[in-house]
C-alpha cells in the first residue's frame, strides 16, 4: 500500500512539473486544484501555510511545496518521491533543449510558441494570487492589505523601471514592517492592560 502511495505522488507530481510552465508560481495553482481539491492531501490553509514558508525558505518553491506535500502523505520516502517527480520531467526538458539551443531557438513555431507560454504563465500566477487572497482569514485588517497591496505595485514598479531590488529584500522588508507593527502592538496594548 505504501508503495502505491509513493507511485502516486511520484506521478502526480511528476505531471504538475512536465505540465505547468513558468516555474514554482505558476505551478501553485495547479499543486492546489490536484492536491487540496482533487486529491484532498492537504487542506486550504495548509496550501496557504506552505506557500508561505517555501517563498521563504531556500530552493524553488513548488519543489519545497512538492515536499512538504509528499511528507505529509508519506514521511522521508514520500518527501523524495514527490520531489524526484517535480523536478524530472524540468530536467530532462533542460537537458535536451541544451543540447540543441541554437538549432532550438530558431524554429519560428517555438518561438511562437513561447510568447503564448509567456501570456498563460502570467494568467496561472494571478489565479494562485487571487485563490490566495479568497482564503485569506485576516482580509479585513488593514495591515495585511497594505502590505500586500504596497509590495504588489513595489514589484511593479522595479519590473517596469529595471530597479536593481531582490524581491527577497521586498519579503524581507514587509515582514520587519509586520513584525514592528506586532511589537509595537503588543508593547501598547501590553502595557494598558496591566
Amino acid at each position: 500500500m505504501k508503495q502505491t502511495k509513493l507511485q502516486e505522488l511520484f506521478f502526480t507530481f511528476m505531471k504538475i512539473g512536465a505540465f505547468t510552465f513558468g516555474g514554482g508560481y505558476a505551478m501553485i495553482s495547479m499543486i492546489e486544484d490536484i492536491c487540496v481539491e482533487k486529491k484532498q492531501w492537504i487542506t486550504h490553509d495548509d496550501m496557504m501555510n506552505v506557500t508561505i514558508i517555501a517563498e521563504s525558505t531556500p530552493g524553488p518553491i513548488a519543489i519545497n511545496c512538492a515536499t512538504f506535500v509528499g511528507c505529509r502523505q508519506a514521511g522521508l520516502a514520500g518527501a523524495v518521491s514527490a520531489t524526484l517527480g517535480v523536478v524530472l520531467p524540468s530536467f530532462l526538458i533542460l537537458f535536451l533543449i541544451s543540447m540543441f539551443f541554437d538549432q532550438f531557438l530558431e524554429i519560428r513555431i517555438i518561438a511562437n510558441a513561447f510568447q503564448g507560454i509567456k501570456a498563460g504563465v502570467g494568467l496561472l500566477i494571478c489565479k494562485a494570487a487571487f485563490t490566495m487572497i479568497k482564503k485569506m482569514k485576516n482580509k479585513k485588517k488593514a495591515l495585511p492589505m497594505i502590505i500586500m497591496v504596497g509590495s504588489f505595485f513595489a514589484m511593479l514598479l522595479i519590473n517596469i523601471f529595471s530597479w536593481n531590488f531582490s524581491s527577497v529584500s521586498l519579503m524581507m522588508l514587509a515582514g520587519a514592517v509586520s513584525l514592528a507593527f506586532f511589537l509595537l502592538q503588543e508593547y501598547y496594548f501590553g502595557k494598558a492592560g496591566e
